[in-house]
C-alpha cells in the first residue's frame, strides 16, 4: 500500500524485523521507521530531490549489532557495528518513468542505537527516527562527505525531524 498521499509520488516502504530485541526496545519501530522514511521523502522532494512521479520502494532491516558489524565489515571495511547502513539502489542513470524506482535498504542497528540514545539523552523513537531519516536520505542521493554537503543533509534532516515534533539533533552535539 502506498504511504504517500494521492497526487505525490507514492512510497512503499517494507520492514523486516530479524531481531527481536526491537520488540522490546521499540515495540512501535516499524511504524516509527515508516513515519521517518515518508518525513525524509517528502522533505527531500520540497529541496528539489528529483524524483519520479511514479512509485518508489524502500526496504528497512531492523537488526542487531552482530549482522550490522558482519555488513559493515564486509560493505565498509570496518569491523564494528554502526546505526545505520544504507545501500542504495539508484545511480546517475534513472530508471524508466513508468517504472517503480527501488530506492534501495536502510539496515538499522538495535544496540548502537539504543546505547546512542541512552548516552545522548534522547528517547530511543527520537534517535531511531533520526536514523531512518539519515539513512533514507541517503539513498536520495545525499552524503555528508565534506562540510557543504554534510550542511544540506543535516538541514533536511532537522526539517524531516521537525515535522515529527522531534528535536534538533545536532544541538546537543559537543
Amino acid at each position: 500500500m502506498p504511504d504517500s498521499p494521492p497526487g505525490r509520488p507514492r512510497l512503499s516502504i517494507a520492514i523486516a524485523e530479524p531481531d527481536p530485541s526491537w520488540s522490546k526496545l521499540a515495540p512501535d519501530a516499524p511504524k516509527v521507521v515508516r513515519r521517518a522514511a515518508r518525513r525524509a521523502f517528502a522533505v527531500a522532494g520540497s529541496a528539489g530531490w528529483r524524483g519520479s512521479r511514479v512509485a518508489h520502494e524502500v526496504s528497512f532491516m531492523l537488526t542487531d549489532d552482530r549482522h550490522m558489524r558482519a555488513l559493515n565489515r564486509s560493505y565498509r571495511g570496518k569491523d564494528k557495528a554502526t546505526n545505520v547502513l544504507s545501500f542504495a539502489a539508484l545511480d546517475e542513470a534513472r530508471p524508466k518513468p513508468t517504472i517503480p524506482w527501488l530506492l534501495g535498504d536502510v539496515v538499522l542497528a538495535s544496540g548502537v542505537i539504543a546505547r546512542e540514545a541512552k548516552d545522548q539523552a534522547k528517547p530511543l523513537e527520537d534517535h531511531l527516527s533520526h536514523m531512518a531519516v539519515h539513512g533514507m536520505l541517503h539513498l536520495l542521493g545525499y552524503d555528508h562527505e565534506d562540510h557543504a554537503d554534510a550542511e544540506i543533509m543535516e538541514a533536511l534532516e532537522i526539517a524531516a525531524l521537525a515535522r515529527m515534533g522531534i528535536t534538533n539533533p545536532y544541538e546537543t552535539r559537543a
